[in-house]
């Protein structure tokens, strides 16, 4: 494929259907704004997208590490090929046909300050695709919603250096790097980015059984411990690799989550039926759970 735009995507795909990568390479061929398109196979390489105009990228072995490894291969060939802007999007996620638009045009709204990155919106959609009501999470920025500018470009090898442990949660890893570092940051002004919700939780805070396919969240207790049961040396090892020190975050996440877990199961249920959380949604939550281990 030559090179069209100034502008590339990187898509890592793993064994999604053929239909739901269809639906990610079209929302960027749909695009107001050219963009060019790098799909990043994670060891199980689909023959079709040799075909329909994208930059195919095939790597042998799949790195089980949620999408980093094929990310920090796409990003960097771009980046020799010296495109201006990179974003990227998950295979299972879809843009609005102005996305490439928007961001391009916020990182050039403020002058004479050049930016940096910007950070795109995100609506939450099901798994059939169906818009939901689940806010945006605070202080998170998903994988799919960067838009990098040159800038930015040195901090992209960290997608490659974060270590395999950490994988469950690099996003939130990266995002905490990111904000440790003076970087010149925009948000987009709307939403441009559809993103698939997988995970149980967030059907659950909608009051709705997970659909099939769905997985739990990250085990932040887990990877906590995992953590602080490294020596110095290697606790500092980790930290270089992730570009900041995560024992601070993570105690944070935990002391957090914590929290939240207490409060919800006697707070007000969100469905509106006026009962106690542990009383009604939270009640299906636990035969769900008992469900599982039959």
């Amino acid at each position: 494929m030559h090179k069209n735009s100034c502008f590339a995507i990187v898509t890592p795909y793993y064994k999604e259907p053929r239909a739901t990568i269809e639906r990610c390479v079209e929302s960027v061929r749909r695009q107001t704004v050219a963009a060019d398109h790098f799909l990043v196979a994670d060891g199980f390489p689909q023959s079709w997208l040799d075909d329909v105009g994208v930059n195919h990228i095939r790597l042998r072995h799949a790195h089980r590490d949620f999408g980093d490894t094929p990310r920090a291969i796409g990003a960097p060939v771009a980046i020799s090929q010296r495109y201006k802007c990179i974003g990227f999007l998950d295979a299972d996620n879809w843009y609005e046909d102005d996305h490439v638009d928007v961001c391009s045009t916020t990182a050039n709204s403020v002058a004479p300050e050049p930016i940096d990155l910007v950070i795109a919106k995100r609506r939450m959609v099901r798994m059939d695709g169906t818009p939901t009501t689940y806010p945006e999470e605070s202080g998170h920025v998903d994988t799919s919603c960067y838009w990098f500018l040159e800038g930015a470009f040195h901090l992209l090898h960290y997608w490659l250096t974060i270590p395999g442990e950490l994988a469950p949660i690099s996003d939130r890893v990266f995002y905490q790097m990111i904000r440790s570092r003076k970087l010149s940051v925009r948000e987009a002004p709307k939403i441009t980015v559809n993103y698939t919700c997988t995970v149980e939780e967030i059907y659950h805070a909608l009051g709705q059984r997970p659909p099939p396919g769905t997985k739990p969240g990250p085990d932040f207790e887990a990877i906590r411990k995992w953590l602080l049961g490294l020596d110095g040396v290697n606790r500092r090892l980790v930290a270089e690799r992730c570009g900041i020190d995560l024992v601070p975050m993570l105690a944070r996440r935990n002391a957090e989550r914590s929290e939240a877990l207490a409060l919800t199961r006697n707070s007000p249920c969100p469905c509106g039926s006026g009962k106690k959380y542990k009383h009604c949604h939270g009640a299906l939550r636990s035969v769900e759970a008992k469900e599982r281990l039959q």
